[in-house]
């Protein structure tokens, strides 16, 4: 006897809507996502998708409408709750622009909640596009089955950062000049990974890294890594010893 296949099927396309989805809702797209059902997907008046908010889980909707540069879409029940995933941000410096559309599309996928582009003395990235990692973090997240998408913070000089935080959110600092290892240092509950960008912290940013109260240092490996690299192994780490792997 054949297994009876999962509904909805996994292969419908994933679209994430700004509007609030709710059953039996009419959600209108706007010219960009309309013309990748309409015209790329080719999807007529009762074409299937799934849909997420950011904010109340996986829905399942059926085209109601279509237009030349518009569609009506209609919510018919949720699929899935929104996922349960650990509080992890993420605090990085900004490195090249291609290395950060990776970083920021990864991270995604690795569950991160928060995004935050930090601004240290070796930093050479004079510009963060926020609008456009934003975009990223939404393609990745229809692509990847999340229901939730990372908050992208505008950039923040480190001073700023180290005072503005709340000590009660652990701050794993990668310090390329060593400390514990990840699994010793590990605490459960709300965290954020630090990590720096080329070139390193300067000796006197370290230091006042070090200083800030709840700051765990931590030792990524044997091995030098690249910015980016090192903000992935850490979340990848810290997402293991949470159990979000389990």
């Amino acid at each position: 006897m054949p297994a009876t296949p999962a509904w909805p099927p996994k292969s419908l396309p994933r679209l994430f809507v700004a509007a609030a989805l709710t059953e039996g809702a009419v959600v209108d797209l706007d010219g960009r996502q309309a013309n990748y059902l309409g015209n790329v997907l080719r999807l007529g008046v009762g074409g299937q998708v799934l849909l997420f908010d950011g904010a109340s889980g996986e829905w399942l909707a059926s085209v109601a409408e279509t237009g030349r540069k518009r569609m009506k879409l209609r919510v018919a029940r949720r699929t899935r709750p929104v996922e349960a995933v650990p509080d992890l941000w993420l605090a990085f410096a900004p490195v090249k622009r291609s290395q950060v559309d990776w970083l920021v599309e990864k991270a995604t996928e690795l569950g991160v909640a928060r995004l935050l582009p930090v601004i240290t003395r070796r930093t050479v990235v004079e510009r963060v596009r926020g609008e456009r990692l934003a975009s990223i973090a939404v393609e990745a997240a229809e692509q990847c089955g999340r229901t939730l998408v990372p908050e992208i913070a505008e950039p923040v000089g480190l001073d700023a950062l180290l005072s503005a935080r709340d000590p009660g959110r652990t701050l794993y600092f990668a310090d390329e000049t060593g400390g514990e290892s990840l699994g010793t240092a590990f605490a459960p509950g709300p965290a954020l990974i630090l990590t720096g960008p080329e070139g390193g912290f300067t000796p006197e940013e370290r230091a006042a890294i070090r200083a800030a109260p709840g700051v765990r240092p931590v030792s990524l490996g044997p091995r030098i890594l690249r910015a980016e690299t090192a903000a992935l192994a850490g979340v990848a780490a810290w997402m293991t010893l949470a159990g979000d792997w389990r």
